[in-house]
């Protein structure tokens, strides 16, 4: 419960580092996975609200490693619970509905001489 309302409080100032340093505390690998992906995730919501310049590309890459982390719990999770591929499918329509996208490679003007 303390890391699902730490991570509710990202846009009030709240770091993913107090969440995430909570991770070890859980009881099994899947537990681990799955909130490591929340927490991803709600960075990644928490960024989208900010809408400050570049912060649409930091969402996209924590709904990435939110992804891969959901993807992790999914391999592992106990049987009849799909909550890990729900989360996942959720990333992904994020990602549509925002039509976000990797950074890509930034111009770089030659200097002056």
């Amino acid at each position: 419960m303390l890391i699902l309302t730490l991570s509710d409080q990202f846009s009030k100032g709240i770091t993913d580092k107090e969440a995430l340093n909570l991770l070890p505390r859980l009881k099994d690998e899947y537990q681990r996975a799955y909130y490591r992906g929340v927490i991803l995730e709600r960075l990644a919501k928490s960024a989208l609200n900010r809408s400050t310049h570049g912060s649409q590309f930091d969402a996209y890459e924590w709904l990435e490693e939110a992804m891969e982390a959901f993807e992790q719990a999914a391999a592992i999770r106990p049987t009849g619970n799909d909550d890990s591929i729900l989360r996942w499918n959720t990333c992904v329509r994020t990602i549509d509905r925002y039509k976000l996208s990797s950074r890509g490679k930034e111009m770089v003007e030659p200097p002056l001489e």
